[in-house]
């Protein structure tokens, strides 16, 4: 699950982790849109995190959170083949279907795991 620690809200109940280089390359390239699943990105410290839409058919939402799991950039409805590169630095990326981030803000402290 990926919860918003704040208003308690479930933004997906499923979640996937990319720990290693190829599955963070890899992200959701090529996989079918999935409402109820999420894409957790893992990184061993702060840093700009860049993201590619390549082979992505589906838009997405996507979260930018620091060592503390705290939202410190967001991108809301992503379109397919397009990339973007945020302006702050972050440990983890969250990638989720388009509108589940909507009452999300800047600070808010977001809770994942496989099972909360």
């Amino acid at each position: 699950m990926i919860i918003n620690a704040r208003t308690k809200e479930i933004l997906t109940s499923e979640v996937n982790f990319a720990k290693t280089f190829l599955e963070k390359a890899l992200g959701l390239m090529f996989s079918n849109e999935n409402k109820n699943k999420g894409l957790v990105f893992i990184f061993n410290k702060e840093k700009i995190i860049s993201l590619h839409m390549m082979f992505v058919f589906y838009p997405i939402d996507i979260l930018w959170l620091d060592k503390n799991k705290e939202v410190v950039e967001m991108k809301h409805n992503l379109r397919p083949f397009t990339f973007y590169y945020p302006k702050k630095k972050a440990q983890y990326v969250i990638e989720v279907s388009t509108n589940k981030i909507k009452k999300v803000k800047i600070g808010d402290k977001i809770l994942f795991s496989k099972r909360i």
